[in-house]
């Protein structure tokens, strides 16, 4: 995935626990010998931490929990989608590319150290079959302390990227936003409990309150001329708003830190997941980096926002899919066939409807940035054209890191980090004497074709799922993308000199209509849809938003 993610941090089958450490520290067992001779007597009461973290009621329902969570979750990253397209759109008219290129310079600083809010503990604590709350209550702990460091690590660094930037300004957005990460870190637990436990509805509520008010704050605020303030504003109040309710919503209250909990393993599986993770990081937001060193603000102001707006869409598609899927399979490791089947069956899906639907942004980046970004970013549209290739592969290849995370494979995801940063890193050195667009271009193409080979390569090696399996993702449905693109491309060339939002109107629907046909004859992907169908059906029987556990 790209640098996207400079803008705002978003806050992604059966099997028996028979044995849990969970239920195993939640029975106090209390002897008390009686006088009379008699058998002791044994009185049990139950930790009211064990509801937190006991995964074994959801094992009686699990697809039908995995089918109403998919649903709740797909629908909030629905509404937040639309929140965000309306945030885009109305600071697109109300700020200058400049004031989010100063907001995205430290952004990428600190997207840098972003990783560690999470440091793995929380992929930890969703994949452990067995976990207690004294363990939970360490990474906790360890989670806070962290969030403390890089506060004040980038609290401290404030001068030095305003000198770096030549940009003054930023040493007061980046005392800002620092304190985002002690404020994130302590909400990291008690969002990964409510995923453990799949309460999929808790979640959509969290996520979506914070990220309103973080937009009707952000636009509030540039209404009443705060300039790239607002956008500092509209982050902090998403996250102050996530923290309260995690917390409130959750109910889990951790202990005081033990040093007997035996948390080594879940902190050495957490650590290859940070390490991967922030060597894709660091590679990811070098592009900004660098466009905004020899380029200045205003380009980076360009290339943020037509990169956000092809990836965050992505990100909003493929967000849901990975909460859900992570706590299913996690549940499922222990079954080889079930774990391939379950997901196989999700990654064709998403296969499908990627290549449906990213089949039009190639051909329609004109009108599409034009409509949504509005006429003063005219300068970001081959930007975004170059940025629509990745579209076909950072879906299906964020789908794969699912492999390593589900059955704790750290060591394989720092591998595969390692080759696909070192891979990303080229392609922007390749692209930097071209300007933005030479690396939007770069970015996408090297991602495609060495980037993904090297993922479903440590991906498949290892577990029920093999690199075929993931090329066949590729290689089954890319036809669609291409008919897609072809036969929208052609019906807009008559359409140039329209209105940008009559080429979309027009062209879109007939494009999507030539690729339904192909999915109709090709048995392949009918037999996908149809399962599509199924289970929308299916979600429409059993759900009411609330009402997932």
């Amino acid at each position: 995935m790209s640098p996207a993610n400079l803008d705002f941090q978003e806050i992604d089958m059966t099997t028996n626990n028979n044995s849990s450490a969970a239920q195993s520290e939640a029975i106090l067992v209390d002897v008390a010998p009686r006088e009379t001779g008699e058998q002791d007597s044994v009185s049990k009461r139950v930790d009211p931490n064990d509801k937190h973290l006991n995964t074994d009621h959801l094992l009686g329902d699990l697809k039908g929990r995995t089918i109403s969570g998919g649903f709740i979750t797909i629908a909030a990253q629905a509404i937040k989608f639309l929140l965000n397209l309306a945030f885009i759109m109305a600071l697109a008219r109300l700020l200058t590319p400049k004031d989010f290129g100063l907001y995205a310079m430290v952004t990428t600083m600190m997207g840098f150290l972003w990783i560690f809010q999470d440091i793995g503990l929380s992929t930890a604590t969703v994949q452990r079959q067995e976990i207690s709350h004294a363990q939970v209550s360490n990474l906790f702990w360890v989670n806070v302390g962290v969030g403390g460091v890089v506060t004040l690590v980038v609290a401290a660094s404030a001068p030095a990227i305003a000198w770096f930037y030549r940009e003054p300004r930023l040493v007061g957005i980046t005392l800002a936003l620092s304190i985002t990460f002690l404020l994130t870190t302590s909400a990291v637990q008690h969002i990964a409990l409510l995923n453990r436990q799949m309460r999929f509805g808790a979640i959509a509520t969290i996520e979506v309150s914070c990220v309103l008010g973080g937009y009707l704050t952000g636009i509030g605020m540039a209404l009443s001329g705060y300039g790239y303030w607002a956008l500092v504003g509209a982050n902090l109040m998403q996250v102050v708003i996530r923290l309260v309710l995690s917390w409130l919503i959750s109910g889990w209250q951790p202990r005081l830190f033990s040093r007997n909990a035996q948390t080594r393993h879940l902190l050495s599986f957490g650590a290859n997941i940070t390490i991967g993770n922030l060597i894709n990081t660091l590679a990811r937001g070098l592009d900004n980096v660098l466009i905004g060193r020899f380029f200045g603000p205003v380009a980076v102001g360009l290339y943020s926002r037509a990169s956000i707006l092809l990836m965050r869409p992505l990100e909003q598609f493929t967000m849901p899919i990975n909460a859900v899927l992570i706590p299913a399979l996690s549940r499922v490791q222990t079954e080889p066939e079930r774990y391939r089947r379950t997901f196989l069956r999700v990654y064709e899906a998403m296969a499908l409807v990627t290549f449906l639907f990213t089949g039009l942004l190639l051909a329609l980046a004109r009108p599409l940035t034009l409509v949504v970004l509005g006429p003063k970013w005219e300068q970001a549209i081959p930007i975004f054209a170059g940025f629509t290739i990745a579209a076909i592969w950072v879906p299906l290849t964020g789908a794969s890191t699912w492999l390593f995370q589900t059955q704790g494979r750290g060591k394989d995801w720092l591998f595969a980090s390692l080759l696909c940063s070192s891979i990303t890193i080229a392609s922007f050195i390749v692209g930097l004497p071209f300007g933005p667009v030479g690396l939007a271009i770069s970015f996408s193409t090297a991602g495609l074709l060495f980037g993904t080979p090297a993922v479903y390569y440590f991906a498949g090696r290892n577990g029920p799922v093999t690199t075929a399996d993931l090329w066949s993702g590729i290689f089954r449905y890319l036809p669609l993308w291409i008919v897609v693109c072809s036969v929208t491309w052609l019906v807009r060339l008559p359409l140039v000199n329209s209105h940008p939002l009559v080429q979309l109107v027009v062209s879109a629907p007939i494009g999507l209509f030539a690729g339904a046909i192909l999915i109709f004859v090709v048995p392949a992907m009918r037999r996908v849809a149809f399962s599509l169908i199924e289970i929308l059906l299916e979600m429409k029987s059993r759900i009411s938003f609330f009402n997932a556990k």
